[in-house]
């Protein structure tokens, strides 16, 4: 009797035991699959997480190369070239869904499209008037070369225009004369000789140079640095200058040749030196010697 209790106590002690094994068996197959779902999704996450950064860093790297060509939406550019960085910052601190920045992207990559679009005219405005400016260049160097040719792929037309305006001065000559009773004038490189010194220039044709007329001062000293001539002093701002004659001349922007006498005695031998000024600004100088 005792020993039929006691296989009926075993019996039971397995059935609870098998019981609770499979109980175990069925709680590690879920715990195993469910760790497995974690590690896929997380996966998941980390494979978008990369995707994310790698577009978010195209982008960055499209707006770096946007904002080296300086063009005038560079501060626009940069604005939002900060904006993703800073999405990146916040993206690899995150470390759950990335959904929110998948949105955030999406936002951004719409954005560069209009902004490259924009941005594109603009270059194509640019380059435009950099052909404008240079079409100018050549046509000023094909005008007797009268101003230096004005480069720089960052200047504005309007400063190639103003620099180009300014009148040149060209052909600057100055020979001395014998006056004749008669009125004839004898060319003469003899000072004992000399009556009248003619000094003679040519201001160059510009179409773009303001017409009207124009005021050159010519100094004449010679070989004992005396002023010859009036001596008149004229005061410009700061600056005084101390001239022979003035000479105004009616500019219409065509080339325009000029003479003057300068009437004198007991001309000294040795160098004499002209200079031509527009206002204080010496535009022109040569010189010739008496002997």
């Amino acid at each position: 009797m005792e020993k039929e209790q006691n296989n009926s106590s075993l019996k039971a002690i397995i059935a609870v035991l098998a019981v609770l094994l499979v109980g175990s068996l069925v709680y590690i197959f879920k715990m195993s699959s469910d760790a497995e779902v974690v590690k896929s999704e997380l996966t998941t996450t980390l494979t978008e997480k990369e995707s994310v950064m790698k577009d978010l860093q195209t982008l960055k790297t499209t707006y770096d190369a946007a904002i080296a060509e300086n063009t005038s939406m560079s501060e626009e550019l940069i604005q939002e070239r900060d904006k993703i960085v800073a999405l990146m910052d916040e993206l690899n601190q995150s470390k759950g869904d990335v959904s929110k920045f998948k949105t955030q992207l999406s936002a951004l990559q719409n954005k560069m499209k209009a902004l490259m679009t924009e941005n594109e005219g603009l270059k194509i405005a640019n380059e435009k008037v950099t052909a404008q400016r240079d079409s100018t260049v050549v046509v000023l160097g094909e005008s007797k070369k009268f101003n230096e040719v004005l480069v720089g792929q960052n200047e504005e037309l309007s400063k190639t225009v103003e620099k180009g305006a300014k009148l040149t001065i060209l052909n600057t000559k100055t020979s001395a004369y014998k006056l004749k009773s008669s009125g004839k004038q004898i060319e003469t490189d003899k000072a004992t000789r000399a009556d009248i010194l003619k000094i003679s220039f040519t201001i160059a044709e510009n179409q773009i140079a303001k017409s009207g007329d124009k005021t050159y001062y010519v100094q004449v000293i010679d070989s004992k640095n005396n002023v010859l001539g009036e001596k008149q002093t004229e005061t410009f701002g700061e600056n005084s200058l101390t001239y022979s004659f003035a000479t105004t001349v009616a500019y219409e922007n065509k080339t325009v040749n000029v003479s003057k006498d300068l009437p004198g005695k007991n001309f000294e031998a040795g160098t004499y030196f002209i200079n031509i000024f527009d206002k204080d600004v010496l535009v022109s100088k040569t010189s010739f010697t008496l002997r």
